[in-house]
């Protein structure tokens, strides 16, 4: 019987800066890993938790960033201490005048911008009727969150996407990413969280079709899904109650780091194949009723 001879069969061009293939073979990419140093970015509920955090590392990383937040937020002080690389704009999401303002002053400070961070919102636990208090959802309540959670998020990338649209475009086209802030809500929404999670929802749903809309301007879309994080919502319970939390997480069986969804932020920033899609940060958590 003959000897069957091996081929090495030329693998595709890599997809990598500097020819590296997981064939073994390929051509260097003309591409170049996206960094976040020399990014402006504009990240809205800046002043605390999530958005804190996510400010923090880009900054740290060398990228500029206006915090946008509410004026009794933490905010301002926060972007003092950052210095010149950081400004704070005091603006409630919802409004279009006040985001376009903090919109200005992000291409006056800094001259255009690269990546928005949505991590504004609110949240409520209430039943939609409560047999033993005889109540009813207040309309009122449901509205809030929406306005906050979706429409406010939605305004942001609606605006933001204009003034992105302006910048040079890079070899690959690229010229920005929007990444938003859900939640594990979203999918498995819990007693009392119908507003919430219908919020939040929202936002996964619209995560795909925005994303084919700024597709031709080479603008991304991005959702992230967190699950139990150390937020100030979370830091005000008892440590007993905070420690029965994170073992609700499969694994790591704690309450996730803020500095982990910044870290997530700046993964997504520099993969620009990562587009129109939700990533759930939650360890494996799937929350009960």
């Amino acid at each position: 019987m003959a000897a069957i001879r091996s081929v090495k069969v030329p693998g595709p061009p890599s997809p990598f800066p500097g020819g590296v293939s997981l064939f073994g073979g390929g051509l260097p990419s003309p591409l170049t890993p996206l960094s976040p140093q020399g990014m402006v970015a504009l990240v809205t509920g800046g002043g605390s938790g999530l958005g804190r955090a996510t400010v923090e590392r880009l900054v740290e990383r060398g990228a500029r960033a206006v915090l946008l937040d509410l004026p009794r937020s933490g905010g301002a002080q926060l972007a003092r201490e950052l210095g010149e690389s950081c400004a704070f704009a005091a603006a409630d999401v919802t409004s279009p005048e006040e985001v376009g303002a903090a919109l200005a002053l992000t291409r006056e400070k800094f001259g255009r911008l690269d990546l928005v961070v949505n991590c504004a919102g609110v949240g409520i636990a209430v039943k939609t009727y409560n047999g033993k208090k005889d109540k009813v959802h207040e309309l009122e309540d449901f509205q809030r969150v929406i306005n906050v959670n979706l429409v406010g998020t939605f305004n942001v990338i609606r605006l933001s996407a204009q003034l992105m649209s302006r910048n040079a475009p890079d070899a690959d086209g690229h010229r920005g990413l929007l990444v938003n802030t859900a939640s594990v809500a979203a999918f498995e929404g819990q007693v009392g969280q119908a507003a919430y999670s219908a919020s939040k929802g929202g936002i996964v749903g619209m995560t795909l079709p925005i994303a084919r809309d700024l597709a031709p301007l080479g603008i991304r879309v991005v959702t992230i899904a967190p699950g139990l994080f150390s937020t100030p919502l979370l830091a005000a319970l008892p440590e007993k109650v905070r420690k029965f939390l994170g073992q609700q997480v499969p694994f790591p069986s704690r309450l996730g780091d803020p500095a982990e969804y910044a870290h997530l932020v700046q993964a997504l920033a520099e993969n620009p194949m990562i587009n129109g899609e939700v990533v759930r940060l939650d360890g494996a958590l799937r929350m009960q009723p």
